[in-house]
């Protein structure tokens, strides 16, 4: 975290700050963690994408590895089970934000068939260099005719 740009956090949170997340994540989304051997793997999750009601269909998704993981399918496996049991809750649509260049999230991001819609250019200073932000979407449920409303927040 504080030797890459992959996430824009500068400071590793706490336990107690990822079980908040976690548990705010899951009360309408889906955070899920891989574990080998006793040891976080990796962890995939959904948000908000934006608290507006109207946008209660989007989520924002992520899936982040140990560095030792990366290019091992791990991120592929967390995928596989995030986005259908995202579809399951009622989520529609997918946002994926990548930090750039990322050239192996880029390939599994579209792997999964999400389309470019744009690249923020320098948004993120880190390191002592700005990033630029791809933005990637996901069409889950193509069929307008079966809108199911997804959880609702508390």
């Amino acid at each position: 975290m504080r030797t890459t740009a992959i996430t824009f956090e500068t400071e590793p949170p706490d336990a107690a700050q990822m079980a908040r997340r976690i548990e705010s994540a899951r009360e309408r989304y889906v955070w899920l963690v891989l574990e080998e051997e006793g040891r976080v793997a990796g962890y995939a999750y959904a948000g908000a994408f934006n608290p507006r009601e109207a946008y209660r269909f989007t989520c924002e998704v992520s899936v982040y590895l140990a560095p030792n993981q990366r290019g091992s399918g791990r991120g592929r496996a967390l995928y596989e089970a995030l986005l259908p049991a995202l579809r399951e809750r009622g989520l529609r649509r997918a946002i994926a934000l990548v930090a750039q260049p990322n050239p192996a999230s880029d390939r599994l991001h579209a792997s999964f068939g999400f389309t470019p819609v744009g690249t923020f250019t320098k948004v993120g200073w880190k390191l002592g260099a700005w990033h630029d932000v791809a933005w990637s979407e996901l069409d889950m449920a193509p069929d307008d005719d079966d809108i199911r409303e997804p959880p609702p927040l508390r």
